[in-house]
């Protein structure tokens, strides 16, 4: 059994949850030009995958002083394999015109919690 599929393993046996999903780390390629070109197709594809269930969480991040956005992005994917993920964000059309570069990551969440607040008679939705 390999090593990542080992530890899967042993990570439910302990019960923990060991769901796996991709993380991709995105970074500008250096021409800012090129990003704004790419954005609104980059969105629509975003869109798509998450109306497919492909994407589980996509946003900017600041840099090391939680202060300034330089421009890099996390993505979090829910594939079939390591290479569905990468075809993913491969295809992705910031990555695809080379205005941004990507590295991917598999994530094995064993722990954690989210918080789903639904008000009906506000129809408001709140994710904490």
């Amino acid at each position: 059994m390999p090593k990542w599929e080992a530890y899967k393993s042993e990570a439910r046996a302990r019960g923990a949850l060991a769901l796996e999903l991709f993380v991709v780390h995105s970074v500008p390629g250096g021409d800012g030009a090129a990003v704004k070109a790419a954005l609104p197709d980059h969105l629509a594809y975003q869109a798509k995958l998450e109306a497919e269930g492909a994407l589980v969480f996509a946003g900017p991040m600041s840099d090391e002083t939680g202060e300034e956005m330089q421009g890099m992005g996390m993505i979090v994917y829910r594939a079939r394999s390591f290479e569905h993920a990468r075809e993913l964000a491969r295809n992705d059309p910031m990555h695809k015109a080379g205005a941004r570069s990507f590295t991917l990551r598999k994530w094995l969440i064993n722990e954690g919690s989210l918080t789903l607040s639904v008000r009906f008679s506000g129809q408001a939705v709140a994710l904490s």
